[in-house]
């Protein structure tokens, strides 16, 4: 086996050898590298120093957010439509990610605890991008004889759910670096902030979702032979349960806030069963429902009214209630009169309505409301001299930039692996004319001049239409070829 691999190795061309040696020296170096952070100016209980962050750590956060919060995304769609530059792609966030790493431990000013978080997540999701390297090394110098074949069919799965569960580990590494920066969720505050970073992030999550359902999943729905509301109840139920019994300490006094979150988390499963039922008809056939919007309106109910002892703190959870209170409402508007209880607008699943994006869209904003509504992020709010408006405001351009980027991960996936898009037949229900020829031109001048003339004129200005059509096409084709030269 390793005579064989070295063999395809000294086959390989040398430009390609010398990728994957870099790819493979750059991805052990995080784990070669080792630097404790000097915390001898940290005030005793507190987790970081007092002074500010300085710009070499700036530059830290920004490439590591380049790195693995745009380009390995980005890659991982890439490989997924076998683009051939995803290779490219990768080793450029594997280089960025290193440089980044370095930068983390040669900085200045502010200290942290050499135990915190951020730091010890790092080792695990750099052995993740460590062993993707070597996967992906692997794959490349194809080797498939004999029982390599098998290996290779086990290192592509690999591969493949490695490259999908990166971006999400990146975006739990991204949090705990805010965390830690802040020096926030410390002693009695961990407790909420894992209720608001997990929910916040479950909101968005289900946002993502959504819309990879609404544009580039409707096929494979059909397929499953499930309406969407099965899987959003089922999920929904789950939570519910786990929420029921973790949400209060059993044996200790209960409190306002203890009774609020488990009875949400019982209605949770409660009306989730009553989606799951729902989700068939009487004769057993896939069925759309409106209980997962209703549970989220009510949710959003139900955190408005949290009492709160700030008043930036109170009127954050207020537009946080009315935001995920209009995602549910509009969820259900969207199944009742949008879509009429239909799975899609159009049997091919390329169809939407611009109503559509209105319920997506006010999820990811309520996941980063609700994950900007900690009690520490409020006290620095109120001291910073920042109003709730402008602060509900940063968190919507928040919401709107990675709403942005899911759709643009989006139409790059769907423009590589839709190899043959269908022309859109004619539909009356969308108006004006089209170049494209859904709409022509020669229908709307005969509807304009239907019961305008005799019989005689009738048939004069068909013709005269249908010479204006042709000179039209004859245009059109001339401007094309002038383009295309």
């Amino acid at each position: 086996m390793l005579a064989t691999f070295s063999t395809r190795v000294a086959m390989a061309p040398t430009s390609s050898f010398s990728l994957y040696t870099f790819l493979l020296l750059s991805a052990a170096l995080p784990m070669a590298q080792g630097h404790d952070h000097d915390s001898s100016h940290i005030e005793d209980g507190k987790a970081i120093s007092l002074d500010p962050i300085d710009t070499t750590l700036w530059i830290h956060i920004f490439v590591q957010m380049a790195a693995w919060g745009v380009i390995f995304p980005l890659g991982m769609v890439l490989g997924i439509v076998k683009s051939r530059w995803h290779v490219p792609l990768q080793a450029a966030g594997t280089a960025l990610a290193i440089l980044g790493y370095a930068l983390g431990h040669m900085h200045g000013g502010r200290e942290f605890r050499h135990d915190n978080v951020h730091s010890k997540f790092a080792t695990p999701i750099s052995f993740m991008l460590f062993a993707q390297v070597i996967f992906g090394i692997y794959l490349k110098l194809h080797i498939e004889r004999g029982i390599y074949g098998k290996i290779r069919r086990v290192v592509k799965f690999g591969h493949g759910i490695l490259g999908k569960a990166l971006p999400v580990f990146a975006w739990t590494q991204m949090l705990f670096g805010g965390i830690t920066a802040l020096g926030f969720c410390q002693g009695e505050h961990v407790g909420q902030c894992l209720a608001h970073f997990i929910m916040g992030s479950a909101f968005i999550a289900y946002g993502i979702l959504l819309t990879i359902l609404l544009l580039v999943g409707q096929l494979w729905l059909k397929r499953t032979g499930r309406s969407q509301e099965f899987f959003d109840s089922a999920v929904i139920t789950a939570w519910g349960i786990v929420n029921t019994f973790t949400e209060h300490r059993w044996g200790t006094a209960w409190v306002e806030n203890d009774w609020q979150h488990t009875t949400m988390g019982i209605i949770w499963w409660c009306a989730g069963l009553v989606g799951i039922w729902l989700s068939r008809d009487r004769d057993g056939r896939p069925q759309r429902n409106v209980i997962p919007g209703f549970i989220i309106l009510i949710t959003g109910w139900a955190f408005g009214g949290h009492p709160q002892h700030a008043h930036v703190s109170a009127e954050v959870h207020k537009v946080y209630g009315y935001t995920l209170m209009a995602a549910g409402a509009t969820r259900i508007i969207e199944i009742s009169f949008v879509l009429r209880d239909r799975a899609t607008l159009s049997a091919d699943g390329r169809e939407t309505n611009s109503f559509q994006y209105i319920p997506v869209f006010l999820l990811f904003a309520s996941g980063f409301m609700f994950m900007g509504a900690t009690e520490e992020q409020m006290e620095l709010v109120a001291n910073s001299g920042m109003d709730h408006i402008a602060y509900i405001l940063i968190l919507f351009s928040l919401a709107s930039l990675l709403f942005l980027f899911t759709l643009m991960l989006l139409s790059v996936y769907d423009r590589n692996a839709s190899q043959n898009i269908p022309n859109k037949d004619s539909d009356a229900e969308r108006l004006g004319p089209r170049l494209g020829g859904n709409v022509p031109v020669r229908d709307a001048q005969e509807f304009e001049l239907e019961g305008l003339m005799s019989d005689d004129e009738d048939i004069d200005a068909i013709k005269h239409a249908q010479d204006d059509d042709e000179s039209l096409n004859s245009t059109l084709g001339k401007n094309s070829d002038g383009l295309a030269r």
